[in-house]
């Protein structure tokens, strides 16, 4: 099969399409699907740079988290589907290559309104922002959430998601033009951050007449931590989901005390089996019904090739796309 390989780590010229061993035929549980798009993710280029390598189990040359496709061949105990099926899903590593091997219960079934570029988009950055959230902070309606990165693709699932549940969602990013794209998909309001993030903490102030905001979404990192602190209002929940602007910070811990914050952080790729099975559930149940709907929808800024791979990765790595960048596996 045709697979996006990381011939050694590096920058983008080192990807390359090559011809490589399909996966074995699926056992027990396992389904074996025919990718047709994948997605980009920041993990993808911090693999291929040699920062952050796939779990064990999974490949550790071929890239890709997230993917759309259909059922080829199942195993003798999987249940829940048949050849044919449309599913989409999150996995380790290994999504952008022609085929791929999964457990059933981490896939569900792409809405029939959904193209295969449009549900690439969806997996990733949708259970992240759906489990950040609402299963780990609780999001309530009538709250408010703080978006860092709203252009970015967990930044737009996000603010669909909050919108959605009755939340009011704002947001930062580091032009003004994402942050009016970024409205149309229901950011009430934002400021771009350009070298000061504690620039917000005056926004939130205004935008919440002092009160603060009840939960933060952080994709950016450390350089944010302080202004994180400062814009959270009483018993606030921020959720770590990116390290972008680095890794370490200082942490007030007077003003997570006064305040009784809670500060939590959250990764997708290396949780068991079982817990990421639980995520798509959760995934399928609440999130899925809304894009059947039109409620919510993917955001694609740009489509590519496989091979074609090197200039989607340039693309991400100087951060102006606006929402997800898919990678077509169809050759």
């Amino acid at each position: 099969m045709k697979a996006v390989v990381i011939t050694r780590h590096g920058d983008a010229q080192v990807l390359e399409v090559r011809d490589v061993a399909r996966p074995p035929p699926p056992e027990g549980n396992q389904v074996s699907v025919r990718v047709r798009a994948s997605a980009l993710n920041r993990a993808d280029i911090l693999q291929r740079q040699g920062r952050y390598p796939a779990p064990p189990g999974f490949p550790p040359d071929i890239p890709g988290m997230e993917f759309a496709g259909e059922v080829a061949q199942v195993g003798d105990d999987v249940s829940t589907w048949k050849k044919g099926d449309r599913v989409f899903g999150i996995t380790g590593g290994g999504a952008q290559a022609e085929y791929l091997l999964t457990p059933e219960n981490h896939l569900a079934a792409i809405p029939p309104s959904l193209d295969w570029t449009e549900a690439a988009a969806v997996p990733e950055v949708f259970i992240t922002a759906h489990d950040a959230l609402f299963t780990q902070a609780s999001l309530q309606e009538g709250e408010t959430v703080l978006i860092h990165a709203a252009g970015s693709g967990v930044g737009t699932a996000a603010i669909q998601l909050a919108t959605a549940r009755g939340a009011k969602a704002f947001g930062t990013a580091r032009s003004a033009g994402k942050l009016d794209r970024a409205k149309q998909f229901g950011l009430s309001n934002g400021i771009a951050i350009e070298n000061d993030p504690l620039v917000v903490v005056d926004a939130v102030r205004d935008w919440t007449e002092g009160r603060g905001v009840d939960v933060i979404l952080d994709l950016v990192g450390a350089a944010y931590l302080e202004a994180n602190l400062k814009s959270l209002a009483a018993k606030g929940r921020m959720m770590l989901v990116g390290t972008t602007s680095g890794v370490e910070a200082t942490l007030n811990f007077g003003m997570m005390l006064s305040k009784r914050l809670t500060l939590r952080g959250t990764v997708l790729r290396a949780r068991s089996n079982e817990e990421k099975a639980a995520a798509t559930k959760s995934f399928a149940q609440d999130v899925v019904p809304l894009l059947e709907k039109g409620i919510i929808k993917p955001v694609v800024d740009k489509v590519y090739r496989m091979d074609e791979i090197r200039e989607a990765h340039r693309l991400m790595e100087s951060n102006a796309n606006f929402g997800k960048i898919v990678v077509s596996i169809d050759q």
